[in-house]
């Protein structure tokens, strides 16, 4: 397994360099700005919570791998919650028809976030342990470049409205920080799993095709946060920011 791990670090350096994490830390624009995206995510989030209650968990379990799944499962499945409360104090949760909730919701605007869920879904049910695990340690990975920024932006915005973002952050990262300290007490036992040729290979498979579409997630999220003003997320798309320069 420790080859499959190797191969996550690398994938999450090249992923911590989409431009949606470049125009999140630059503080010359709007922290609510830099967070207009937030609506686009709704499919993924909405849906991890049933991930790990219905595709990761799976009880009773005598095998060490699924433990360990199971109980990040019971640590991850109720976090839409507080996704839900920054939506309000972000001021997103505004009246919206349902029919045209429902519409954005399936509209070309989020269509990476549920590509992303589709995908963990084809590769999740009825998965062994072993690559439940590959992509666990993937959606670790890729939260916590997204969250560990974030979490400043949210830190910006507070200061202006004196309210707290829950899912965006520190609560959450703090959270999910906790997770990875745990997950390193373990990090022996994962390291030290043999793999099968084919069960290596099928890791490998997963690892690249979910950063590829966490990815495209990103790239969405930006273009949303470029043509979307925070005050007006519903709107048709106009040009709000001017693309960032490339270094």
């Amino acid at each position: 397994m420790e080859e499959v791990l190797a191969l996550i670090e690398k994938k999450k350096q090249e992923f911590a360099k989409s431009g949606l994490f470049e125009l999140m830390r630059d503080q010359s624009i709007d922290p609510r700005q830099r967070l207009a995206f937030a609506p686009c995510v709704a499919p993924f989030v909405m849906s991890f919570g049933e991930f790990n209650k219905y595709v990761f968990r799976e009880e009773p379990t005598n095998d060490p791998i699924q433990e360990i799944i199971n109980k990040h499962s019971y640590e991850d499945d109720h976090h839409w919650l507080w996704f839900l409360e920054d939506l309000e104090t972000l001021g997103i949760n505004r009246t919206l028809k349902f029919s045209d909730a429902l519409n954005f919701v399936w509209s070309e605007e989020t269509k990476a976030s549920r590509w992303v869920t589709y995908q963990i879904f084809r590769y999740a049910c009825g998965a062994s342990p072993i690559s439940k695990l590959a992509i666990m340690e993937v959606i670790e990975a890729t939260g916590n470049v997204f969250f560990s920024t974030a979490a400043p932006v949210a830190q910006e915005l507070r200061t202006i409205t004196q309210k707290e973002l829950l899912y965006f952050g520190y609560f959450h990262l703090d959270v999910e920080n906790s997770h990875s300290k745990d997950l390193s007490q373990k990090r022996a036992l994962i390291e030290n799993i043999q793999l099968t040729i084919e069960s290596r290979q099928e890791a490998f498979e997963i690892v690249e095709n979910l950063f590829e579409v966490f990815t495209k997630l990103t790239d969405e999220l930006l273009v949303h946060a470029k043509t979307h003003s925070f005050d007006q997320p519903f709107a048709e798309p106009r040009e709000i920011l001017q693309p960032l320069k490339v270094a």
